[in-house]
């Protein structure tokens, strides 16, 4: 049975598609069996991984009820079911459905034992689509910014979590809390860091990606950081992260 993963913040910039790209990549590298989800109409998880965006079939279809998730490849061999700009139009067109909330969960139950790991890219927003994508997961992974607004809403992201556990997923659970953008050498970076330990207990991850441009331009060329740049630190980080994910995992199940 796949381990459904939703990568969550409603603000947006803080590094979720990065996160959701390079955590499958180092997944993949790993011998698991990996496929991304992007739910966001901004499609930036397709676009970054060098696919169209102009698709014609998409996760917009698949939610619609007209198709099966439809899944590519890229060339770096990662699966994807991709996303198109029509996204943002989605929310008025299911909001009559019934169980609307569970949507992507009955589009993933054929999936389920064809992965190890099936991770959602979620839209900056507390929308219909991430409820659905909580729905469906088991667990959550928040990409938080090393910065003074980052703690910002974190608490009404934490109660809708609370909420989707109480009323639609009592399995869900935050793997964990991870620190993107991150620079030692900034004071103010190293403050909040301390806070969101404090405030989140044992909920952050030990590893922080560091700030590195590798990470930007990997993203830029249509690749995830292990194939643009094996060597740089954001390669470096993001493999520390991957293994430290996995041993949390394996105890949570």
């Amino acid at each position: 049975m796949a381990n459904i993963v939703a990568i969550i913040n409603h603000k947006g910039g803080v590094g979720k598609t990065a996160t959701t790209a390079n955590l499958g990549a180092a997944l993949s590298i790993r011998g698991k069996r990996v496929l991304l989800i992007d739910m966001d109409a901004q499609a930036n998880l397709t676009d970054c991984l060098g696919i169209s965006t102009e698709m014609e079939k998409t996760i917009y279809q698949a939610m619609k009820g007209q198709i099966p998730l439809p899944i590519v490849r890229n060339e770096d061999g990662l699966e994807l079911v991709p996303s198109c700009l029509d996204m943002s139009a989605i929310e008025m067109e299911i909001i009559q459905k019934y169980a609307r909330e569970q949507i992507l969960h009955r589009l993933l139950q054929p999936m389920q034992d064809r992965y190890d790991y099936i991770l959602i890219d979620c839209p900056p927003s507390l929308s219909i689509l991430t409820i659905n994508a909580m729905t469906a997961s088991d667990s959550i992974i928040i990409p938080v910014e090393a910065e003074y607004l980052a703690m910002r809403g974190m608490g009404r992201l934490t109660n809708v979590i609370r909420d989707v556990k109480n009323n639609l997923n009592p399995n869900l659970h935050i793997s964990g809390i991870l620190i993107t953008k991150y620079d030692k050498r900034k004071n103010f970076n190293q403050d909040i860091k301390e806070i969101i330990r404090e405030t989140f207990q044992g909920d952050v991850f030990n590893t922080s990606i560091r700030t590195n441009v590798a990470i930007g331009e990997a993203t830029a060329s249509k690749h995830d950081i292990f194939h643009y740049a094996p060597k740089s630190t954001g390669a470096e980080d993001y493999s520390t992260f991957c293994d430290e994910f996995l041993a949390r995992e394996s105890t949570n199940h």
